[in-house]
């Protein structure tokens, strides 16, 4: 089994869940945390030598299945009508439902509840809007600490470009270079400029949870996994989440789901479908989102979860304005040359890292159509 793990809490969760299974039917299973999930899965198939079990990433599934790739054995499952209907469509390829969702998540907004109080600041000031989101990012900022981080990925700007009224893709035709994505980004670059907003890299830490963690960002944007990797590494962090501020064009979150993939024509086929009905049942679930936050993909596992971490309400909450980040066949490598000229050309000039998305994500969807 490879999967990408948000820490050791995750890790060490799948692999009590896989113990447990082989126990009940006399099956092992080697659990491997990937480094680089999407390079490390792509080599496996390239080698002819993919795993019997994976996490199959929300962008990396249209290319995969449109490749022939990944067996779609979802329809086989005993439980595959409770799985809720997003995620079933998300995991769908050309009408036939093919992976079931391992769990899902929403962003929300981390605040450090010590931080906060020692700026000053109340229930009144907690953000709502873009405004009110600056406002407080400024009030936390000190020398030691930054007032907001996050990722520096479409999967983090994204939402505001999606809370902005932008989007990336209309239809078969790519509307990435938008006013409404331009108006995000300049936001954005505000807040950069203002010295209230620090990526992860810039105060020396690997992911914004990290950085939360270790005191030097006030407010992270981070989906529920966070929970269980600062109960693991910074359990004396006390914080709250909330809903993300809205923007101009109102509420958005991003919905992130993984499904658990198979190859096509698997040895292991009947085992593995067995093994992810036990992950995917509304108990093993509960216990992973007990371990590191996830919320449970299927109808009863998702209200159960409602009721049992009411502290995580926002990212419940979430669940009825959440989009799904854009996943089109192809359209994967252009995500990524979007992140990585993110790193080399920043935010300043939004056209001159929308322009090149929207032709990635126009070629996308023409080589797709033909």
């Amino acid at each position: 089994m490879l999967i990408g793990s948000s820490g050791d809490a995750e890790t060490t969760a799948v692999q009590t869940a896989v113990d447990a299974w082989g126990e009940e039917t006399g099956n092992s299973v080697e659990v491997i945390a990937a480094n680089d999930l999407v390079q490390q899965l792509g080599q496996g198939f390239s080698g002819n030598n993919p795993p019997d079990i994976f996490y199959m990433p929300w962008d990396q599934f249209q290319t995969y299945a449109a490749q022939g790739f990944i067996e779609p054995y979802a329809e086989d499952l005993a439980n595959t009508g409770e799985f809720l209907p997003a995620l079933q469509e998300q995991f769908s390829y050309d009408g036939s439902f093919y992976c079931a969702p391992k769990d899902f998540s929403t962003l929300g907004l981390q605040i450090d509840t010590q931080a906060w109080e020692a700026a000053g600041l109340t229930d009144a000031d907690v953000p709502t809007d873009w405004d009110s989101l600056a406002a407080a990012a400024e009030a936390l900022t000190d020398d030691d600490t930054v007032g907001l981080s996050f990722g520096r990925e479409y999967a983090r700007l994204g939402v505001f470009m999606a809370q902005a009224g932008g989007s990336l893709v209309d239809g078969d035709q790519a509307v990435a270079d938008s006013p409404e994505n331009a108006e995000a980004l300049e936001f954005v670059q505000g807040m950069i400029d203002a010295g209230t907003l620090k990526f992860p890299q810039d105060l020396e830490a690997g992911w914004a949870g990290e950085a939360f963690g270790l005191g030097k960002a006030a407010m992270v944007i981070e989906g529920p996994w966070i929970n269980g990797a600062l109960e693991n590494d910074y359990p004396d962090r006390e914080y709250i989440t909330v809903e993300l501020p809205a923007g101009p064009a109102g509420e958005a979150t991003f919905a992130f789901s993984n499904c658990w993939g198979m190859p096509v024509g698997s040895e292991t086929r009947d085992a593995t479908i067995d093994l992810i009905e036990f992950l995917t049942s509304d108990e093993q679930q509960i216990a992973f989102a007990e371990a590191f936050g996830v919320i449970p993909s299927t109808e009863s596992g998702s209200a159960a979860y409602a009721e049992q971490f009411p502290d995580n309400a926002a990212f419940v909450a979430g669940v009825e304005y959440a989009q799904s980040p854009v996943a089109i066949e192809g359209g994967a490598p252009a995500i990524t040359d979007f992140n990585a000229s993110l790193e080399t050309s920043g935010l300043s000039d939004p056209s001159a890292v929308l322009g090149p998305l929207q032709q990635n994500l126009q070629a996308a969807l023409d080589e797709a159509g033909d």
